[in-house]
């Protein structure tokens, strides 16, 4: 199993956005697996302002997050004036260039610390892509795929957790990553994971 993460093996901070935290929930392990990053990942508040939003909703991943700082494996973050100022520039404007609240700051924190942001909306991918091209970008499955992470989960244990990551969540898996998940979980179980493209959940999966 190749890993295809593209997270250095650094002391790089990682912030993830509100869809990892939730992703990260749904796989069953998240401790275990934040526990490989060895005090790394960090959360914009303004991000667990986001989760906490769906409490409303019966959503239990604010609950569910603050479990995981509380046992020192993510560490709430603020932005500072700088990062504030971007962040108003990344909500407020033309619908095409703007994003939500969690993404946004997500990715302002990235850039006044230095941190890789972990975002998986192709939109918020596509803005940083044309806004800000020395800024260091990952999903959620180069998180699942890291080599640290592949040193304490066995094949199988992996798989069980991206997988539930995909019914759970439904996760989203860009397209460079879409065959090691296919290969990871296997053709069976790709079938009940609606967020993959239907083209690979029927057999034909597409090599980027």
């Amino acid at each position: 199993m190749r890993p295809l993460s593209c997270l250095p093996d650094s002391d790089a901070l990682i912030t993830l956005d509100a869809s990892t935290a939730i992703n990260l929930n749904a796989t069953l392990c998240a401790a275990r697996l934040l526990a490989c990053f060895n005090g790394r990942i960090v959360l914009p508040d303004i991000v667990l302002g986001e989760l906490e939003d769906g409490e409303a909703k019966d959503r239990r991943d604010a609950q569910l997050t603050k479990e995981l700082v509380g046992a020192g494996l993510i560490k709430i973050v603020s932005l500072s004036e700088a990062g504030l100022q971007c962040f108003e520039e990344l909500v407020l404007g033309d619908a095409a260039m703007t994003l939500d609240d969690g993404e946004a700051a997500t990715i302002a924190y990235a850039l006044e610390s230095g941190a890789v942001a972990v975002i998986d909306e192709r939109k918020a991918n596509r803005i940083c892509a044309e806004r800000f091209q020395g800024m260091q970008l990952a999903s959620t499955v180069d998180l699942l795929a890291y080599a640290e992470v592949q040193k304490v989960f066995n094949k199988s244990a992996l798989a069980d957790a991206v997988f539930s990551a995909l019914t759970g969540a439904r996760m989203r898996v860009l397209p460079h990553h879409v065959a090691w998940v296919i290969d990871l979980i296997g053709p069976e179980r790709t079938r009940d994971c609606p967020s993959l493209p239907r083209s690979s959940r029927y057999g034909r999966v597409t090599c980027y």
